[in-house]
């Protein structure tokens, strides 16, 4: 028996969803061009030449997720900020060195590709390159039966950004008495998303409907903060600055070490920055101990800028100008018996 001949459609693969969902792409990512985009989207590779005002540039790159999170975007079909969170947890790693993020390429796999859906997650991709200054060049969309079950994805990004090599920051001048600034997140961002998932589990239908003045969904899918724009204007003006430390996975006690020189500890002040309701309403809920939760999620602080104690405040104001909540959290100190970073 001659069977029916088989497409690539047939087979889950609709090479037409693709090109219109690239089509729909492609205003997107015009809006996010910038100096040095050379080819963005359409072709094999995109081309980019670092701006001629470098001197001695050195590439900066970084790449990540979205994490757990997914799992609540695609239970509460709220896709239009994972994007902001995908390229925020890339541009603000690769900001930590001090560098200026250039472009910005993604990767959306799915079982089946539904446009909308993936239109409205390449929006929020975009609008986080637009709103860091990056340019959205390139990315791949992946359809693969089978992989992936209907109505979910995965992504995944990866950033290049520049620097003046007289100009990264390592941490390495970081001294005992200079001043821990940190910088208000905006929420849980995204680390954290499995406890925050079994503490919505555990609550049931008992959740509260408002929290920090945002329905509570909102709330906790508000996307992470993008840092780039006032970290960048605060290091053109301060040569204070003498490290930053994106918190992310770890939270505070886990990332500040990072950028701190051996035999050195920040010591932070309890209660220097406040808790938000979401925050408070995820320790209650799980049970978490005040050490846990500075070392589960952000608790409040996204972005950590060592500063010398001379310049603090002055960092600081043009951080606040620059649109940040900005609070002095702590100092740095000799490390002696105790932890890297300890609040107290």
């Amino acid at each position: 028996m001659t069977q029916a001949p088989l497409s690539y459609k047939d087979a889950g693969v609709d090479i037409d969803a693709g090109d219109a969902l690239v089509e729909r792409i492609k205003p997107l990512a015009r809006k996010t061009m910038r100096e040095g985009v050379l080819a963005g989207i359409g072709g094999f590779g995109a081309l980019f030449e670092v701006p001629k005002r470098y001197r001695e540039p050195v590439l900066v790159s970084g790449t990540d997720g979205v994490g757990t999170k997914l799992k609540l975007a695609f239970e509460w079909n709220m896709h239009d900020t994972v994007g902001i969170d995908l390229v925020a947890m890339s541009v603000n790693d690769v900001l930590v060195q001090g560098a200026e993020p250039l472009f910005f390429l993604d990767y959306f796999a799915c079982g089946k590709l539904d446009v909308d859906t993936a239109a409205a997650v390449v929006g929020g991709i975009a609008r986080g390159c637009e709103l860091s200054g990056c340019a959205l060049i390139g990315g791949e969309t992946a359809e693969m039966p089978g992989m992936y079950p209907r109505g979910e994805y995965d992504l995944a990004g990866f950033c290049v950004g520049a620097v003046e090599k007289s100009r990264i920051l390592s941490g390495a001048g970081v001294r005992a008495g200079d001043v821990v600034l940190g910088l208000a997140s905006s929420g849980v961002h995204s680390n954290g998303f499995s406890l925050v998932r079994k503490c919505i589990e555990r609550a049931a239908g008992q959740l509260p409907a408002m929290l920090d003045g945002r329905p509570f969904r909102e709330a906790v899918m508000a996307p992470t903060r993008l840092y780039v724009k006032p970290v960048l204007a605060a290091l053109a003006q301060h040569a204070g600055i003498k490290a930053l430390a994106h918190i992310t996975g770890g939270g505070l006690l886990e990332n500040i070490p990072r950028v701190l020189p051996a035999g050195l500890a920040a010591h932070l002040k309890a209660g220097s920055w406040p808790q938000s309701e979401l925050f408070a309403w995820l320790q209650e809920t799980a049970g978490i101990a005040h050490r846990e939760m500075n070392r589960t999620f952000n608790n409040g602080i996204g972005m950590v800028v060592v500063v010398e104690p001379a310049q603090a405040e002055a960092v600081a104001q043009t951080l606040r100008t620059q649109g940040e909540t900005v609070y002095e959290i702590g100092a740095i100190a000799p490390r002696g018996p105790g932890e890297a970073v300890e609040v107290r």
